[in-house]
């Protein structure tokens, strides 16, 4: 009999066992399949065939399962939001923090949290972690109104540090662990795996004014881990790392996504947003101006340019061509070409051979930074 492969994300595949034949192990193979197909994270979840069908007995085993055959065979259905934000508005006397602001966070993702300086990322933050609450709008953590025995499910590490530096590493982590509801035996043995994980083994002893800021935010990092939480905010975790710490978080990070946690990333770092976030929300002076998958965003943003590097004399007289920037140095030229009047990169490139001998072709996709500082900086929001 198939046994079917449980791993929670974005979403569940039904599998429809009476098409399968026992013995084919169709589960993994989707697995593989729909990672190369580029797919988001998913759970396999069978389906019996009902009274009276009749199973198919085609064998499907070592078949290509391309993407057409995944949708012939497979149902994929979206997960339910593990946060959703609706309506949230927060007032301090005269200063206007949120503005019916309204989205969802989907389960088993990455999502990024950005904003200027005093765009109210914190006060969601703070609806969020239950610190404070909204004057308008709810907070609905998987289906639910938000409630204080949430925060047990919830990690949340703050920009600001938080640990209390005369006390040893070892200790707060095990007060931190069992505020969190963890066991003196269960915190012990995670500090433990999460202490030889990140290499503070040595330092568990050690009072925390004695570590550098760098390791004081490993045992921070640790402490809003220790308990597995469904929901883990990081605001500014990079904060304080040298490039190798920082890549080794990184990779924590997305261990935890594949386990099934879902991240809020607030950061203004804006290539480790690109790196790591499947999909985004900007904030800016209480409002939201932007939000979707980071692909999405990018693609919004496009603006038909590309940059062209080859040999010989670059003249660019066509009306349907705009050349932005051109640097000559001999018989090499680099340039940034817009194109216009609808057309296309394959019309550039045939206008370019006939003229000069081309050696780079490539789209100008606006970075998630340009997106950033353009969006933000304009002087109204539709």
């Amino acid at each position: 009999m198939i046994r079917p492969v449980f791993n929670w994300r974005f979403a569940f595949i039904e599998i429809q066992f009476r098409q399968l034949q026992t013995g084919d192990h169709i589960p993994c193979q989707v697995t593989a399949a729909l990672k190369h197909e580029g797919a988001r994270p998913f759970r396999f979840r069978p389906v019996f065939p009902k009274a009276g069908q009749k199973r198919n007995n085609t064998s499907l085993h070592g078949q290509s399962l391309s993407r057409s055959f995944i949708q012939r065979k497979l149902t994929v259905k979206p997960l339910p939001p593990i946060l959703q934000i609706q309506g949230v508005s927060k007032r301090y006397e005269a200063h206007q923090a949120l503005n019916q602001v309204s989205f969802d966070v989907p389960k088993g993702s990455i999502f990024g949290l950005l904003g200027p300086n005093g765009a109210g990322k914190t006060s969601l933050i703070r609806i969020i972690t239950q610190i404070t609450g909204p004057d308008e709008g709810q907070v609905l953590f998987e289906g639910q109104p938000l409630q204080p025995n949430h925060v047990k499910q919830i990690g949340y590490l703050p920009e600001e540090r938080g640990l209390y530096k005369k006390m040893k590493v070892g200790e707060q982590l095990l007060y931190l662990a069992r505020l969190r509801g963890l066991t003196k035996e269960e915190a012990t043995v995670k500090i433990k795996a999460w202490a030889d994980r990140l290499d503070l083994k040595t330092w568990l002893n050690k009072n925390v004014e004695d570590l550098s800021k760098g390791m004081q935010q490993k045992v921070q990092f640790i402490s809003c881990v220790l308990h597995e939480p469904k929901l883990l905010i990081l605001d500014e975790p990079f904060s304080g790392f040298d490039p190798v710490n920082a890549n080794i978080i990184k990779d924590e990070i997305l261990k935890l996504r594949e386990q099934g946690c879902t991240i809020i990333f607030s950061t203004h770092r804006m290539e480790s947003v690109e790196q790591l976030c499947d999909d985004i929300v900007l904030i800016n002076r209480s409002q939201i101006v932007l939000s979707g998958s980071v692909k999405e965003v990018r693609a919004r943003f496009r603006a038909q340019t590309y940059h062209v590097e080859g040999l010989g004399k670059l003249l660019i007289t066509s009306p349907d061509f705009k050349v932005l920037q051109q640097t000559q140095q001999g018989n090499e030229f680099k340039a940034e070409i817009q194109l216009e009047n609808n057309t296309g990169p394959n019309d550039l490139l045939r206008y370019l051979i006939e003229r000069v001998e081309v050696h780079l072709l490539q789209e100008k996709v606006p970075s998630i930074h340009d997106i950033f500082v353009q969006t933000v900086t304009q002087p109204t929001h539709g």
